[in-house]
């Protein structure tokens, strides 16, 4: 058997996206004057906040895209207030800290037009432990902490649409049903694509429950389910019709490959930083999640569209 001839593929809207780069990189930073920065009373007993999530939010997403810690963060935020005129006072290092642990993200996304069409996958970040080189050097520490972050995108606009956070102890099958609880009940997923780890039944099930094709790889060893539910019969179809093609052949007809850009996307997670500064579990969370909506951000600037040309 011949070996399949790669496809070549062209960047269709290269001046657009030329343009996008470059807005990336910039350092023009708007602070709206009509923004609410300082948090409206809830009336409840006690002392009340004095700063919004979004002022902590906008905080936290300098210190992330920038690598600094807390207090230079303060230092910066307040000297880009003093550049654009406002006389906002920002919060101290202890302030974002403590917000941090509790703080509500807020994650833009775009949407697509049509069905949403998910890609899945999770990968692992440091939180504590020396790196590479000084392990190979002096050995390892005794405590070497990582957590997992799975990751859902949005396959047409690349936006990261769902995440959750866990330890590394954690599986990546336990945690597909509550990405997809993320999404909207009213939006319409039209696909799920995802390895071969994900081929169990709560998997299928949950995926079967949102009206969504399963693109997921049965195991090499994988036999027909007894169950009769809707992601078993589902599945089963897809076990026949890739020992029918064969494994190689059935990627390629179902577009499994495109499961690779939220690979990238991961890629991408880890440019802003191979470890995570904060060291409890709830400031990781919203550590992680500022970052994403950072990426969210650069995303919505504009993205590649390409085109195969041979």
């Amino acid at each position: 058997m011949s070996r399949p001839t790669l496809s070549t593929y062209r960047t269709g809207n290269w001046p657009a996206y030329n343009e996008a780069l470059k807005r990336r990189g910039s350092l023009t930073i708007w602070f709206d004057p009509e923004m609410s920065w300082n948090a409206v009373p809830t009336g409840r007993r006690g002392r009340q906040q004095t700063y919004s999530d979004a002022a902590i939010q906008t905080c936290l997403s300098m210190k992330v895209l920038f690598g600094m810690a807390l207090r230079q963060t303060t230092g910066f935020v307040e000297s880009l207030l003093q550049l654009v005129g406002l006389d906002w006072t920002v919060p101290d290092f202890s302030t974002l800290s403590r917000r941090q642990k509790t703080l509500a993200v807020i994650i833009p996304y775009r949407g697509s037009k049509g069905p949403l069409r998910l890609l899945i996958d999770s990968t692992g970040i440091k939180v504590e432990g020396e790196g590479e080189w000084h392990v190979r050097k002096h050995g390892g520490p005794k405590r070497r902490v990582w957590c997992k972050i799975h990751l859902g995108i949005d396959e047409e606009t690349l936006e990261i649409r769902a995440v959750e956070i866990t330890g590394s102890h954690i599986g990546d099958a336990p945690v597909l049903p509550d990405l997809l609880k993320q999404i909207p009940a009213h939006e319409q997923i039209g696909s799920v694509t995802a390895d071969g780890a994900y081929d169990t039944r709560k998997c299928h099930d949950a995926i079967a429950d949102r009206g969504a094709h399963a693109v997921i790889p049965p195991r090499k060893n994988a036999k027909p389910w007894k169950t009769v539910t809707a992601g078993a019969v589902a599945r089963s179809e897809a076990l026949r019709t890739s020992k029918y093609l064969g494994r190689a052949i059935w990627r390629r007809w179902s577009g499994y490959h495109r499961r690779s850009r939220v690979e990238t996307k991961m890629h991408w997670v880890k440019l802003l930083g191979q470890r995570l500064m904060a060291r409890d579990f709830d400031r990781q969370v919203a550590e992680l999640q500022v970052r994403i909506a950072v990426l969210n951000g650069y995303t919505a600037l504009g993205i590649p569209v390409t085109e195969a040309v041979g």
